[in-house]
């Protein structure tokens, strides 16, 4: 896959392209619907295929105060579009000066000078330009004029997970409430995060299970708080089973003003400051909970690792 960062290097294809165009936090099982959709059609034109996506999300510039947190950051969103197999990522940078621009001015921008498209697959709900006065209904009529096709489909229903449809607003949810197993059914694959591990107050080595504490972006979207089954990679690939913590650590807090990412490594020793480290949820335990004695808590969390091994044990 080849990424375009700026319009100003825009392949303009010969043969066309067929496009698609979203913010695809978290390409999941919907997005890839409809990318597959887009690489069929540029089979059966004989065109290449792209996606155009936005470095920042919109929300963020437009509300900032409501915008959500992110399922993927960039690198990682930009693998996952890789893995599709499409030709090109048109990049766009989006701010405030782009969040002004009319939708017709977007598609010919974008759409026609940049990307020479044949074909525009969105979701049924797709919605662009400034104060997203643009939908499918409207990009169909620049079509007619500049000699595009523009398909509008449905995002993937999910029963499975008991939401209406597969969305990253849906996939959200399931994370807040713990349930990291209905986000992977919709994701395709485990929820992950990923953050540089930090010193933190050591008080884990203390009660006999040291743990990695992963410094997560800010704008990276958590699950909610409680103790996990996952998996950890190392920066060099290597997999590591683990249990997680993940909260406000009220044995030994009144009041953490934010949650804690910590992960024990089952059977595993190493020295893991600075590295970047990536936490892949499998199953929610419990929830947090303040013990009677630090003993208590401690015999608990010998109960946690050994379901945990008994979770990972399972493929």
């Amino acid at each position: 896959m080849e990424v375009i960062r700026t319009t100003g290097s825009c392949p303009r294809p010969p043969e066309g392209s067929a496009v698609t165009i979203g913010f695809f936090d978290g390409v999941h099982l919907g997005h890839q619907i409809v990318i597959g959709e887009v690489r069929r059609l540029a089979a059966e034109l004989g065109s290449k295929s792209a996606v155009v996506t936005f470095d920042s999300h919109p929300a963020s510039v437009v509300r900032p105060e409501s915008a959500p947190a992110l399922l993927t950051d960039l690198d990682q969103r930009l693998d996952l579009l890789a893995a599709t197999g499409i030709d090109y990522t048109l990049l766009v940078h989006f701010d405030e000066e782009r969040s002004k621009e009319s939708p017709e001015d977007f598609a010919r921008e974008v759409l026609v000078d940049c990307l020479a498209a044949k074909a525009v697959v969105v979701g049924a709900d797709f919605h662009f330009g400034h104060e997203r006065r643009g939908n499918v209904a409207l990009l169909r009529e620049i079509g007619a004029v500049h000699g595009f096709e523009v398909d509008g489909i449905d995002l993937l229903a999910s029963a499975a997970s008991g939401a209406k449809a597969v969305s990253s607003t849906s996939i959200r949810a399931a994370l807040a409430a713990g349930d990291v197993e209905a986000a992977a059914r919709m994701l395709g694959r485990r929820y992950e995060v990923r953050g540089v591990v930090e010193h933190g107050d050591h008080r884990g080595r203390e009660l006999g299970f040291p743990t990695a504490n992963l410094a997560i972006p800010r704008e990276r979207c958590l699950p909610a708080d409680g103790i996990y089954a996952a998996w950890y990679r190392r920066e060099d690939g290597t997999r590591l089973p683990a249990a997680i913590s993940l909260g406000r650590r009220p044995q030994f807090y009144e009041n953490a003003p934010t949650s804690l990412l910590e992960a024990h490594l089952i059977d595993a020793e190493v020295d893991l400051y600075g590295e970047t480290g990536v936490v892949q949820f499998v199953k929610r335990l419990r929830g947090e909970a303040k013990f009677d004695s630090v003993d208590d808590l401690v015999a608990q969390i010998a109960r946690d690792v050994e379901e945990t091994r008994d979770v990972l044990s399972t493929p």
